[in-house]
């Protein structure tokens, strides 16, 4: 199936704020909601401002009926999974088929990663994790034995009537393979379209191997766009702290420097197989609204 034959979503993702997180999230959920923009995501980030992502879902269904709302990501090594299904299972029920969970291995910083304690490998407790809140978010009773959890006729209610997607992040290959074998999609960030094309190949190859199937229209990307009023200074520090993030790639080619070589990356990313897009600004926009507004009328329309 072509890219065009998929079905594009594109969506905002909290960024960085500048006038408070009550101000400036009431402004992104109210804004999001009155434009009718597909969704809006928000990350976890304990030392920051960010509202927490899971009191941020449960504040924005109380404000929408349409929005759709998502983390991008949230960690889940160092949360009790079972908890993080009945926060799953509660947000559905009040807000059906509008929420959207995509969990990660770790914080992007090193200073927050010490906030999320776990008792063995990272990647091994995400594993398990994952599979303990899928069962408790589809089985009527779940007893799990395993190497970090224990469950005996574990109960999560009301369940979802219709199953959640639970999808990771991820670039390296062993969590591309993870992707195949356990989620059922994909949101990257920092990728440049070649890279999120080869890596949608891994990941399929992955779920293939592994007897199931990911959708073909379930694989995503964070996408950073410079908010037309951003200062040099703010520029400089952008490129400078995605350097460092990705000190192997060009930052340059991983932020959008405006709306026009935003819908570029878009088309490229689409052409390669991705359709799921979270646009976050790269740097506190001095307006939200003005952020909002452009989003909708240069990238808005290229959804299909």
């Amino acid at each position: 199936m072509s890219g065009s034959e998929l079905k594009v979503r594109i969506g905002i993702g909290a960024g960085p704020i500048d006038r408070g997180p009550a101000e400036d999230t009431t402004t992104l959920v109210d804004g999001c909601e009155r434009r009718g923009i597909d969704s809006l995501w928000f990350p976890d980030r304990i030392a920051t401002d960010a509202v927490e992502p899971l009191v941020a879902l449960g504040w924005a269904a109380g404000r929408t009926e349409h929005l759709k709302l998502g983390t991008g990501v949230v960690v889940l090594p160092g949360r009790n999974p079972a908890v993080v299904a009945h926060q799953l299972a509660s947000l559905a029920a009040l807000a059906p088929k509008r929420i959207l969970p995509v969990f990660g291995l770790q914080p992007a910083t090193p200073s927050e990663r010490t906030a999320y304690p776990v008792p063995g490998p990272r990647a091994a407790v995400l594993e398990e994790a994952l599979e303990v809140v899928r069962r408790l978010l589809t089985e009527e009773s779940v007893t799990h034995h395993g190497r970090f959890f224990t469950l005996d006729d574990a109960v999560v209610a009301p369940r979802p009537a219709r199953p959640l997607d639970l999808w990771l992040g991820g670039l390296v290959p062993a969590a591309l393979r993870r992707v195949g074998r356990l989620a059922d999609g994909w949101l990257a960030s920092f990728v440049t379209p070649a890279e999120a094309a080869t890596a949608r190949t891994v990941i399929a190859e992955a779920a293939d191997a592994a007897g199931r199937e990911v959708e073909e229209d379930h694989y995503g990307t964070n996408l950073l766009v410079l908010p037309p009023d951003a200062t040099e200074d703010a520029v400089d520090h952008v490129l400078a702290s995605t350097a460092k993030r990705r000190p192997d790639t060009d930052p340059a080619t991983l932020i959008a420097r405006d709306w026009t070589e935003a819908a570029r990356l878009v088309g490229e990313f689409v052409d390669g197989g991705i359709t799921k897009f979270v646009v976050r600004p790269a740097t506190a926009p001095g307006s939200w609204d003005e952020f909002l507004d452009g989003f909708a009328a240069e990238l808005a329309p290229l959804q299909t």
